[in-house]
């Protein structure tokens, strides 16, 4: 079998879909897929319409030879894969990991609503309208949906996409041989968060909060090589989920993983991985008291803390890259 993958992102280029695409091209194969790689990065130097016209012809010259196309987002490569695949009769895979109307929306058209708010609305900015018939359409041509989580299942749902349709295949990580850890302080409580600087991650509260105590420190890993930002993780006395949504986040994944105390808001996929106070703890979206609590639970019982981490190390197993590449295998071997 023969699989094209079209990727927004591709190492050494940062984010989810770049590290699910490696894991993909060099792990399908050893299941009898042979995997082609199209990378939007190559034409991204491009003016804006002249780019996704191109990387629609990469596709289609790609596509022509293969068994299948996966498209690993529903707007910027979905729409000239879907393009693609439907001219020469091939099937669409698309992976979803959020609403990308809703993103581009909070980052560049005002929109202010949570993404359980957004789905519900009718009216949205013209700019954002756009996007989501063209996520919308590209979702509903696709023969198969997958979605990294529950919570992402039932969004999609919402944009009137069946039930059939889509497939809950959990995310899983690498972790790379080598990991640097950071030098800090004895005496310092460190407290890491990561991703990128959008309106919904709630860095600025962690930061307001930590600022009350003289031997907290907070450091943000946004932007990093993924080792770098590993080490933090792996350093850090807690990490720190404080967004208002996630569809379903690597980087909570691997910080518990790597065994480091976490605190997550309770929304979206942090649910389906956090079991309040047993492999962290949860807190409520936007609420600096609820941050604050948590943050002083963990640094006054250091011990307490070890435990949870402990315990959601063990259940990483069930997001194990194995168990990742034999359910997206089998999807894709009966299409």
């Amino acid at each position: 079998m023969k699989l094209v993958i079209a990727t927004p992102l591709y190492p050494p280029e940062i984010g989810g879909p770049a590290t699910y695409a490696k894991l993909l091209f060099e792990g399908l194969p050893k299941k009898g897929i042979e995997v082609d790689l199209v990378k939007f990065s190559d034409v991204r130097h491009l003016p804006k319409i002249i780019r996704h016209f191109v990387y629609y012809r990469r596709v289609l010259k790609a596509a022509r030879n293969a068994d299948v196309v996966l498209a690993l987002d529903p707007v910027s490569v979905g729409l000239p894969a879907m393009k693609a695949a439907h001219k020469i009769g091939k099937p669409l895979v698309v992976k979803i990991v959020g609403d990308y109307a809703w993103e581009q929306g909070q980052q560049r058209f005002g929109v202010t609503q949570d993404l359980d708010e957004f789905v519900k609305m009718k009216k949205v900015p013209f700019q954002v309208r756009i996007l989501r018939r063209v996520q919308i359409r590209v979702a509903r041509s696709a023969t198969r949906i997958i979605v990294p989580s529950e919570y992402l299942k039932n969004v999609v749902m919402m944009w009137g996409i069946s039930e059939e349709k889509i497939r809950v295949i959990y995310n899983s990580i690498e972790l790379p041989a080598y990991i640097p850890t950071r030098q800090k302080n004895n005496e310092e409580f460190l407290i890491v968060s990561a991703g990128r600087r959008v309106p919904w991650k709630g860095f600025e509260a962690i930061e307001r909060i930590a600022r009350e105590h003289a031997n907290w420190r907070v450091f943000i890993a946004s932007g990093l090589p993924r080792t770098e930002a590993l080490g933090w993780m792996k350093s850090a006395n807690v990490f720190v989920l404080n967004s208002r949504y996630e569809g379903f986040p690597h980087m909570l994944i691997e910080a518990m993983t790597l065994c480091t105390p976490v605190i997550a808001t309770d929304t979206g996929g942090n649910k389906e991985l956090v079991v309040h106070g047993e492999t962290g703890l949860l807190i409520s979206p936007g609420d600096d008291n609820s941050l604050r609590e948590a943050l002083t639970i963990v640094a006054n019982d250091p011990s307490a803390a070890r435990e949870r981490a402990l315990a959601a190390q063990k259940r990483m197993d069930d997001f194990s890259l194995p168990r990742m590449l034999d359910s997206t295998a089998r999807l894709l071997k009966l299409l």
